[in-house]
């Protein structure tokens, strides 16, 4: 594993009914942020609304580590499962981008 800065990146297609909520619990001092802040790896959230389709959001999570995200996601399995349930009905769809890390030369572009 990596000891790079890991980031993860998150899609959502948000319920306008739900959208208080989805943004009480993404927003960067919301539910999941407060949640992943328990783990000293976890290095903050953005939340960013696309400009020509308003119920379409993406979440950016920054990790000190991917293993200190693995680490994290170990740890507070259950409370992140409810959480995730909680939030299950705010959204007609999520989908994980992917997972990224920075690119900082030559050399990291090549990895």
């Amino acid at each position: 594993m990596s000891t790079d800065p890991y980031i993860y990146i998150w899609e959502y297609q948000v319920r306008a009914e739900a959208e208080a909520d989805f943004l009480a619990h993404y927003h960067p001092d919301g539910a999941w942020s407060r949640l992943f802040r328990r783990s000293p790896g976890y290095l903050g959230t953005e939340l960013y609304r696309d400009r020509e389709r308003r119920e379409r959001f993406i979440t950016i999570d920054r990790w000190r580590s991917e293993a200190d995200f693995h680490e994290f996601r170990a740890r507070f399995a259950a409370a992140f499962d409810t959480l995730d349930h909680r939030c299950s009905d705010f959204t007609t769809q999520e989908r994980r981008l992917g997972s990224f890390v920075p690119v900082t030369g030559a050399a990291s572009a090549a990895r």
